[in-house]
């Protein structure tokens, strides 16, 4: 019986047979996009280039017709008018129709009416969703096998679809390949897309849409390495027509520099940096980066302030504040040259003791110990007394500044009588 089982040991493998009858019973029909292609060209023939038509066609096309498998040649179609070959030519031999974006008049209005046919499709069938973005990516790598006036088109359209929210700015990485932006495509053509998305909307909707998907500091990179600048953007794309674009990044840009200045800043203080050294890498990144001094000395206050931690008690913490800021006052009368940059400095120092509740009675004290160590001086105080002051808190921070106030302004008669009697 032993031998016997070993002989049968071999035979096992019958299972293949098995697997391949399972295999053969669930296979699917074949792949046919061809057959597909056809039903929609000679029904978009038949319904001509009324679009309300078209909108219509393909509401009731879904129903008979499998878009769920053939989403992209059917975007194909309604993009170039045929299926497109890697590249993003049309095959000669296909049958191709004119209702499409590639073959209508290159405005802006025309472009709103076909964005509309995909709003409604895409509402209709929301499994195209996905689809319809892999399409647009791929016709965005496809760049330089369209025509000038396909690429415009085709702007103006995706530019509209990212304003109705259609289609999602993550699209836009495509434009980041590297032969479209050596080639300078990605530039010309996103001059088209934001001036169509920006038309729709405003700089600041698109602004929005940027940040949620991470894209709004790297707009730069539409340009090869060498003209990745502020000033190379600015200049192109004002000379485009959109100054507002330009404006954005170079905010973008400065935003992004004055966090850098921040971060390295608080970094340099907990390492107990020489001033001497602060204060040189500082007045570098405000020339580099073209920062105002009334910018940077908000950033030096803040980063003083954010570096200790501070007493939950009133009495003890305005001892605790001006043991900590006359250290660091040579510092910031370094960044107060101007008489700008001292009420800019006073308003913040305004709003930090009224947003942090256990200062409201330090603000007093702080001022006049800067005033003091040289960082702020009368003309500066005397105006934010005056009428320079916020609102928040202004009675209490006024009252406690009015015998400091008198005290100053009586200071420069008793100084021009010391000096009299020092004649």
């Amino acid at each position: 019986r032993v031998s016997f089982m070993n002989n049968q040991k071999p035979q096992k493998p019958t299972l293949s047979g098995q697997r391949f009858k399972t295999r053969k019973r669930d296979e699917k029909e074949r792949f046919d996009p061809t057959q597909f292609q056809d039903c929609i060209i000679q029904g978009l023939t038949e319904t001509g280039t009324d679009l309300e038509a078209v909108a219509k066609f393909l509401d009731a096309s879904g129903a008979k017709l499998d878009y769920r498998r053939y989403a992209e040649t059917l975007f194909d179609i309604l993009v170039a008018g045929g299926m497109l070959a890697p590249g993003g030519t049309l095959a000669d031999d296909m049958t191709r129709t004119n209702v499409c974006v590639f073959a209508a008049q290159e405005d802006l209005e025309t472009m709103q009416a076909f964005a509309q046919v995909f709003n409604k499709l895409i509402r209709r069938y929301k499994y195209l969703e996905k689809g319809f973005e892999d399409e647009v990516k791929k016709l965005l790598l496809f760049l330089k096998g369209f025509s000038e006036s396909e690429r415009n088109k085709l702007a103006m359209l995706t530019g509209i679809l990212l304003a109705n929210g259609t289609l999602n700015a993550s699209i836009l990485n495509s434009l980041y390949n590297e032969n479209l932006v050596k080639e300078g495509v990605s530039a010309a053509f996103a001059v088209k897309l934001f001036k169509s998305w920006i038309n729709e909307k405003d700089i600041n909707a698109v602004a929005v849409s940027l940040r949620k998907v991470n894209m709004d500091n790297r707009l730069m990179e539409l340009f090869p390495a060498n003209k990745q600048s502020v000033e190379h953007f600015s200049k192109y794309f004002t000379e485009a027509g959109l100054k507002e674009l330009s404006e954005y990044v170079r905010n973008q840009q400065s935003i992004g520099a004055r966090k850098e200045l921040q971060k390295e800043l608080q970094e340099q203080m907990s390492r107990g940096d020489p001033f001497k050294d602060i204060i040189l890498y500082v007045k570098e990144e405000m020339k580099k980066n073209n920062i105002s001094e009334q910018t940077v000395v908000t950033i030096i206050w803040s980063s003083v302030m954010s570096t200790v931690e501070w007493n939950k008690k009133e009495e003890l913490v305005a001892e605790q504040a001006i043991k900590h800021l006359k250290q660091y006052s040579p510092l910031l009368a370094a960044f107060t040259t101007q008489g700008q940059s001292e009420l800019t400095l006073l308003l913040k120092i305004q709003e930090y003791c009224y947003d942090n509740i256990h200062f409201m009675k330090a603000f007093q004290k702080i001022v006049v110990l800067f005033y003091k160590a040289e960082v702020l001086s009368e003309e500066p105080i005397l105006k934010w007394y005056k009428d320079a002051h916020l609102a928040k808190g202004k009675s209490v921070f006024l009252e406690q500044m009015k015998k400091f106030v008198e005290w100053l302004k009586n200071a420069e008669e008793g100084n021009q009588q010391l000096s009299s009697q020092g004649e």
